[in-house]
């Protein structure tokens, strides 16, 4: 390799950025910083999500695994344990706490069974907090989507601002020459550069983040459901739905005996004796 080929081209390169970076005007430094500041910002947020959705995946197969070894519904629950940074924890602690709302008895103690409008009410805690925990683990994608769609346009109007002042002063100078205008145009391109600088990177991540959040958002209905399944098992009274069948069986008979029509008795007709 030809080593000092490649420290010739590197130099070239920081003596380009240098060049470039010294000919921008204060609209295009200023547009720049704004775009820097939003790179760091959605980094930041990259990351930040990435390790809360791998630790709230972590944390939900493990919880998964210990909610379905337990003898009852509400076994975890009697026990107070925590697990913060677990959504699926957070869904069967408010799931559980209606649950022991609606069985508490006035002199104290639980009931066994449920009614069938309380079971609603539980089920809709429980739907209400999956959303919530969606919403939790979807905050903050909101700044990549923004970096997405809103920093090539910053670039460009960079881009556009630059040429119009560089197109201006060679028309008020009366000379278009390529070493009068050439300068101002690559100024005017660098803050174009910048807007693609931060936005690429955040779109690839924004779309990871997208898709690693419907994982999430799948695995916390499908808890929710079996959730909600056991707990029909385990609580939920028969009784009314027994009461709801019996009447449905007895009814034909009903309606026979309601359209049975009383014929009334037949005399015999007297003969005459001729």
């Amino acid at each position: 390799m030809d080593f000092p080929l490649i420290l010739a081209a590197e130099a070239a390169k920081q003596q380009t950025i240098r060049f470039v970076w010294e000919a921008v005007d204060p609209v295009g430094v200023g547009i720049i910083v704004l775009l820097l500041v939003f790179s760091m910002c959605a980094w930041g947020v990259m990351v930040y999500k990435s390790l809360q959705m791998r630790r709230a995946r972590k944390y939900n197969e493990y919880f998964e695994s210990s909610f379905r070894a337990q003898s009852n519904v509400s076994a975890m629950y009697d026990k107070r344990i925590t697990a913060e940074g677990c959504p699926m924890f957070s869904v069967y602690q408010e799931g559980c706490h209606a649950l022991d709302q609606r069985l508490k008895l006035p002199q104290g103690g639980r009931a066994r069974t449920l009614s069938l409008k309380s079971m609603e009410h539980v089920k809709g805690v429980i739907e209400a907090s999956v959303a919530r925990e969606s919403i939790r683990l979807e905050s903050g994608l909101i700044v990549l989507s923004v970096a997405v769609s809103g920093s090539p346009f910053i670039g460009l109007f960079g881009t556009v601002w630059g040429v119009m002042e560089v197109f201006s002063g060679a028309a008020q100078a009366g000379s278009a020459s390529l070493t009068h205008v050439a300068p101002g145009v690559a100024s005017a391109l660098a803050t174009t550069l910048a807007g693609l600088l931060v936005a690429i990177p955040s779109m690839f991540g924004y779309n990871w983040l997208v898709h690693q959040l419907r994982v999430q958002n799948v695995g916390l209905d499908n808890f929710a459901q079996e959730l909600v399944a056991r707990i029909e098992s385990e609580h939920l009274e028969e009784g009314p739905r027994q009461a709801e069948r019996a009447p449905a069986a007895t009814t034909p008979r009903n309606r026979a005996h309601e359209t049975r029509v009383q014929e009334p008795a037949m005399e015999p007709a007297g003969l005459e004796v001729g």
